[in-house]
């Protein structure tokens, strides 16, 4: 399939900068672009990159991770064992704004004569800021920035500096700072499109009550009516000023607003400072959070603006010096493509405790913040190698939703546990079942990630006290969901299933289905064995919570031993379901390229009867468990399935980079991960003003250190095969294994492993054994051509 490279946004929009993301122009039309590529977040607090005067916006957004209201699924024709409530993250009240008046007029950046022009998100220090020069009316010059950040250090904090100089002659200076209700969404979503999700009918927050009046500071607070969810609110302000002022609060249950007016004189800087605090809980009641928001605000204000910038930094240095990738020197373009998107990776997870990271993260309300699959399969990995505690809480989120999933598998008629194919609270929230309910292997994703935690860090303590219980629900949910058939020789089947690609629902013998699996039955069966036998604490505390009986185990490792891997002698390929090559070939010939994706301008059956792909599904079996496939199986099925593949989802092309990596086809890895890379800053598929592709960035770092980087981890055992780009001189990347932090710099003539620090590691290059220890911390290696050459 030829990519259809559809840039949305100008290359040249922002200026090549490997440390940041710049507007030197202000454009009216890519607001509603700019709001996401600007947007701030920490995982759990996020504010879009809107304008401070509130105008222009199109989706002014402020979200709490794991912040919603329950809303009534409707059909038209119900059956047993649908979900009847959907969640809804919610808009939160917006701190953002503070309106300027100069001389009785108001700044509004869409209408007003600037000059001077500059929005910068600053990738090394966490910062977004604005600088303006406003060519006032009457003759008059004012020199206008505001900075802003979303604290990496405090998850419930935000703060927004302003400041103002008059040139020339003086003026009568007006700053309204709000914290306000937001109304519903009014905006340009369009009905059609199913991604988008329903939006809450009328105001889904209830006031609560609001905290007592002192100084600059209101505290609001507000609660849903069905979920039970209660969050506050606050501001408070700090005033640096040489000249006079006075400011009035106006408070209401609903809004506050606090009007600072300032007799401003030739050249003074006013430089206003807004505290934000936002808190939520399903526990604890409004006036406890109320409480909770003034004690933040106390700790903000007592800090400083400054102290807060420079907490901010130190957090995002240390990211860098843990995650940071970087290519050839002189491909600025790339390096600040990639460092946008590991940026944006921070952002959704930095502070996610206790919760999960959407398909959009904090960026936009897109699939209503729901929790995919995309989390373990594309994020995880490289939140694994790079900040392990918060991998673990991601993990520890999927346990302690594990009754609802029993409770799930129940109700559809099925032991164990099945996790939700989209969700918040852990109850499904899907309308669609054919392409989610059907999607049976979010349970084996889970059961993988876990896996690789587990390898890739060393905690099996967390195997221990959670991961084998979720392991042993898994493991019954396939084995009452499969069967043995004997039109197959006896073979263990799956039917009804639908598998990554939802161009291709209900199934019989989806291949990635049938063989993530087979993996998760044979991962619980041996992890309960080793529970077992080394820890009998942890032991009896899984036969506690699981009443499991030893014949269980057994039966796994049968099912497992016979699962069924449909294969097409003929062709030479693993077929992606029984019936896949049965299907005439969609007719992509005659397809207009203005019909893609394909799921806005076809019904799905037209979809379902073809040889159509959305996205990879047998390619990323063949990434997941690459020991399983060799290099010529690979090769075959990758020239079979890549032409089908629409790339309908943003999921894709970063796993067919790698797999077109593996097997020589540089050329295309190469279009494929720019592919992925520029999702988002060129706007490929059009709706980045409805958010950042979360999973596609994180699939974007998998082409980078498993495509190019050559990396492979199965059993956790980390080996090397680096196949860099012609034109990148080099890539090196970052990697903390079971406590020990290695940096990887892949050239093309030499590769250096350096322990950074920790114990000693043991990997492959080439199938050639390296050992890294305190003493002997630095391995360098010659690539094939300089080995020759010596």
């Amino acid at each position: 399939m030829v990519l259809r490279t559809r840039l949305q946004l100008p290359e040249d929009l922002f200026p090549v900068d490997p440390w940041g993301i710049e507007s030197r122009v202000y454009t009216g039309e890519f607001v509603q672009e700019a709001e996401t590529i600007f947007a701030l977040a920490n995982g759990y607090l996020g504010v879009r990159g809107s304008h401070e005067e509130g105008h222009p916006a199109v989706e002014a957004g402020t979200y709490l991770n794991g912040f919603y209201e329950l809303r009534p699924i409707t059909y038209g024709e119900k059956a047993y064992g649908f979900p009847d409530t959907g969640q809804t993250m919610l808009n939160c009240p917006d701190g953002k704004i503070l309106k300027l008046y100069v001389d009785d007029e108001p700044f509004d950046v869409d209408t007003r004569e600037t000059a001077d022009y500059r929005r910068r998100l600053d990738l090394a220090k966490g910062l977004k800021s604005r600088e303006l020069t406003w060519l006032h009316p009457n003759g008059k010059r004012i020199r206008y920035r505001t900075t802003r950040l979303v604290s990496f250090t405090n998850r419930h904090l935000a703060a927004i500096q302003a400041e103002i100089t008059v040139e020339g002659d003086g003026a009568s200076v007006i700053v309204a700072s709000e914290l306000g209700r937001t109304a519903p969404m009014t905006d340009s979503q369009d009905p059609e499109d199913p991604r988008l999700g329903p939006r809450l009918a009328e105001r889904a927050l209830r006031p609560l009550g609001m905290g007592e009046g002192d100084g600059c500071r209101a505290v609001l607070s507000f609660g849903t009516e069905l979920s039970g969810a209660r969050m506050a609110c606050g501001m408070d302000h700090a005033v640096e000023c040489e000249d006079a002022w006075d400011v009035r609060v106006e408070r209401r249950e609903q809004g506050a607003q606090a009007v600072f007016r300032i007799d401003a004189q030739p050249g003074h800087t006013l430089r206003l400072t807004k505290f934000l605090a936002y808190h939520h809980s399903r526990h604890r009641g409004a006036d406890e959070l109320r409480r909770q928001v003034g004690w933040t605000l106390d700790s903000a204000k007592s800090s400083g603006f400054g102290e807060l910038c420079a907490r901010q930094e130190r957090a995002v240095t240390d990211f860098w010096q843990r995650s940071d990738v970087k290519v050839s020197d002189h491909d600025d373009r790339t390096q600040q493509v990639i460092r946008w998107n590991l940026y944006q990776l921070l952002q959704a997870s930095a502070c996610v405790d206790g919760a999960g990271i959407g398909a959009r993260g904090l960026t936009g309300q897109t699939y209503e913040g729901h929790y995919f699959w995309d989390t373990e399969i594309y994020v995880l990995p490289f939140i694994c190698y790079t900040n392990p505690r918060i991998a673990r809480s991601l993990l520890k989120f999927r346990y302690d939703k594990l009754d609802r999933a029993r409770r799930r598998a129940k109700e559809l008629g099925h032991r164990g546990a099945l996790f939700p194919w989209r969700t918040i609270n852990g109850d499904e929230a899907s309308a669609y079942y054919a392409a989610s309910t059907a999607q049976y292997h979010i349970d084996a994703d889970i059961a993988y990630a876990i896996r690789k935690y587990v390898d890739i860090t060393g905690d099996v303590a967390f195997l221990h006290d959670y991961g084998v219980e979720i392991l042993v629900e898994t493991a019954r949910l396939y084995l009452s969901l499969g069967y043995y058939n004997f039109h197959r020789n006896a073979q263990f089947c799956f039917a009804g299933v639908t598998g990554p690609d939802e161009y291709t629902a209900i199934v019989n013998n989806n291949y990635f289905t049938n063989l993530m699996a087979r993996e998760n039955l044979r991962y619980a069966a041996d992890s309960v064995r080793a529970v077992a036998r080394d820890h009998p604490a942890a032991f009896a505390r899984l036969l506690r919570a699981t009443e499991l009986d030893e014949d269980e185990v057994e039966d796994w490792e049968q099912a497992a031993s016979h699962m069924f891997l449909p294969y097409d002698e003929d062709l030479g390929i693993h077929l992606q379901d029984d019936s896949f090559t049965d299907k005439p070939i969609w007719d992509f010939l005659r397809t207009p390229s203005e019909h893609y994706p394909l799921l806005l301008y076809y019904h799905p059956l037209n979809l379902y009867r073809h040889q159509v792909i959305k996205q990879a599904d047998i390619i990323l079996a063949m990434f997941l468990l690459s020991h399983e496939f060799s290099v010529e199986e690979k090769r075959r099925n990758f020239d079979y399935y890549d032409p089908l593949t629409t790339h309908d989802s943003s999921l894709s092309v970063c796993i067919q980079s790698i797999i077109a990596n593996e097997i020589g086809e540089h050329e295309k890895a190469l279009e494929y991960f720019h592919f992925a890379a520029t999702m988002d800053l060129s706007d490929v598929g059009g709706n980045v003003k409805h958010g950042a592709h979360i999973a596609s960035i994180g699939g974007t770092w998998l082409a980078l250190v498993y495509g190019f980087g050559g990396l492979r981890d199965h059993g956790g055992h980390l080996s090397f095969e680096p196949k860099l780009p012609k034109m990148w001189s080099g890539l090196t990347f970052h990697l903390e294994v079971r406590g020990s932090r290695l940096c990887v710099e892949a050239g093309h003539r030499r590769t250096r492993y350096t322990l950074v620090q920790g114990p000693a590691v043991e990997l492959t290059h080439r199938g050639r054994d390296v050992s890294l220890t305190p003493q002997a911390p630095v391995v360098e290696l010659p690539e094939a051509a300089e080995a020759a050459a010596e």
